[in-house]
């Protein structure tokens, strides 16, 4: 059994294949040759003394398919509270209350064939990558195909991987306008990812200015409120946000403006917006605007691509709105399979973890 940390994933895990490999996952979760457990949030009445606020939070979501040959349990063992930013933005963050200043997110992988565990993995840099190039599917599959200047929200870890993963799939993009509630942020994130991407990167102190006049609008937070007014929104623009209520906190990054005037709505999971009632992705259906039956999963999109944009002039949605065990599994077993052919990582006796008794 190999334990593997985030640095030995980062030395091999490509981009592309990390699209590539979930793209293959979605396709089978589409067709029954994989499966998935929607995300949970459990609360406990336990708080850290320093922080106001703060409550124990244990995250678990799990999932496999049939080509990685793995199922994945992912945990976070979590501190978790609001702070505010600049201008009175909510945000959620995470403390790193672990011995030395550290968070606890793992992996775990089981083969599906011996039963046993085949790796234990730190979670990060997988979850940074797979939320960013499960956003970079939507805009391939819907973003019209000549777009070169795009909106991004947000100057975080999420927005570094969301930009470089639309300039993967849309590398027509020569100009990103970029707000985030933060003057110093923004800029500095806008400076260095200039120069990074050889990109007119550029930090933008109005959120409207990261929307008029932008094809691809990218939503990449932590935040609880609407990022931008969807009034503002013009014909043919597609928009990709990556959170909604989660059971736990009503946070949203679109508001309903936006999802009423989408042509299109596609989103990763069906299922989890009635496990957390994400009355985001609901309200045009509740308001008569939709069926529900009108709003598509990806995977059924990278399966037909009639269910995708009918016209250049179409508002689409894709709404990446929970994490899957299936990505951890599809990540995790293609990250596994090249530190072992890298020499990377820690092993540890796999009968440590078997049982001679049933269990």
């Amino acid at each position: 059994m190999r334990v593997l940390t985030n640095e030995d994933v980062e030395r091999v895990l490509d981009p592309a294949e990390c699209l590539n490999v979930l793209e293959v996952a979605y396709k089978e979760h589409a067709t029954g040759a994989a499966a998935n457990r929607p995300r949970n949030h459990t609360y406990f009445p336990v708080e850290d003394p320093r922080f106001d606020g703060f409550r124990y939070r244990f995250k678990s979501q799990e999932g496999g398919n049939v080509s990685s040959g793995v199922w994945a349990l992912r945990i976070t063992s979590d501190m978790v509270g609001t702070e505010m930013l600049a201008g009175g933005v909510k945000r959620r963050r995470l403390l790193p209350v672990a011995t030395g200043g550290t968070f606890c997110g793992l992996i775990t992988l089981y083969s599906m064939e011996r039963l046993e565990p085949l790796a234990i993995i730190h979670d990060s840099f997988i979850q940074k990558m797979r939320v960013g190039a499960t956003s970079a599917l939507g805009i391939r599959e819907l973003a019209n195909e000549d777009v070169t200047v795009a909106g991004l929200f947000g100057s975080g870890w999420q927005a570094q991987s969301h930009l470089e993963y639309l300039l993967h799939v849309r590398p027509s993009v020569q100009e990103i306008r970029v707000f985030s509630p933060t003057v110093e942020h923004r800029r500095e994130f806008a400076r260095v990812w200039s120069e990074k991407t050889g990109r007119r990167v550029i930090a933008v102190d109005d959120p409207n200015d990261a929307v008029v006049g932008c094809k691809i609008v990218t939503c990449a937070t932590a935040g609880f409120d609407p990022c931008f007014d969807g009034a503002a929104l013009e014909p043919g623009t597609h928009v990709t946000c990556i959170t909604s209520p989660d059971g736990t906190a009503m946070r949203r990054e679109l508001d309903d403006t936006t999802f009423d005037r989408a042509d299109q709505i596609t989103v990763l999971s069906k299922e989890q917006i009635h496990h957390d009632k994400q009355v985001d992705i609901l309200g045009p259906v509740e308001r008569g605007l939709k069926s529900f039956d009108d709003i598509v999963e990806l995977g059924q999109l990278l399966l037909d691509e009639s269910l995708g944009r009918k016209d250049p002039e179409q508002i689409t949605v894709f709404a990446n709105n929970t994490g899957m065990g299936l990505q951890f599994a599809a990540v995790g077993a293609y990250a596994l399979r090249r530190c072992e052919e890298a020499g990377l990582g820690q092993t540890i006796p796999t009968e440590w973890f078997l049982e001679r008794t049933s269990p």
